[in-house]
């Protein structure tokens, strides 16, 4: 009896010595959609993916027409904007982003084409609204970007709170202005 009670406070004690391992990965997404005319819809795509420490997020918008999606007019102007949080007010989003993706990382703002996006960081929430003057293809209208999500009060990473990313889309063209719902991924780190 004496060994068995031995072994039980050795194998407690090593499970309290060994250090817990990366979190793993989860991801979610989402779309929401605004008719625009019969057979036509302007859709909003989002993604949440969370590993480790980090959060990376993607979003795209879109035509959907009879013949599948496509970018927008060429007299088309538009203002995207995604808002990155998390379930626990006491979370703070260090964040960077592409717009479009695949351009250098911003942390602030910048111009690429015509597209220009700025970052606004709150206690809580990190907001990137990203305008497009001018239409073109789908690419143009994907933003992608990543967070380290951390706790307020000691800068360590929050790992146990879930991660929302959520985007919506205003689009103005010839005889159109619509906006869409917003379309929310939320997921966790597993």
């Amino acid at each position: 009896m004496k060994r068995l009670a031995a072994a039980g406070t050795v194998a407690l004690c090593a499970a309290l010595l060994t250090p817990p391992g990366p979190a793993s990965a989860a991801a979610n997404t989402a779309v929401s959609s605004i008719p625009v005319a019969p057979g036509t819809s302007i859709e909003m795509h989002v993604t949440a993916d969370c590993a480790g420490t980090t959060c990376r997020f993607d979003t795209t918008a879109n035509l959907l027409t009879p013949t599948g999606p496509t970018g927008f007019p060429g007299d088309a102007w538009s203002r995207q904007t995604i808002t990155l949080r998390s379930n626990d007010r006491d979370v703070w989003q260090e964040a960077e982003y592409s717009a479009p993706s695949g351009t250098p990382r911003e942390v602030k703002g910048a111009n690429h084409n015509n597209v220009l996006s700025k970052m606004y960081k709150s206690l809580r929430d990190v907001e990137i609204s990203v305008t497009s003057f001018g239409g073109g293809p789908i690419e143009r209208y994907r933003v992608d970007g990543q967070s380290a999500p951390l706790e307020w009060t000691t800068g360590r990473p929050a790992t146990e709170a879930a991660f929302f990313v959520c985007s919506h889309i205003q689009v103005v063209y010839s005889g159109v202005n619509l906006t869409t719902p917003d379309a929310c991924a939320q997921t966790t780190f597993g």
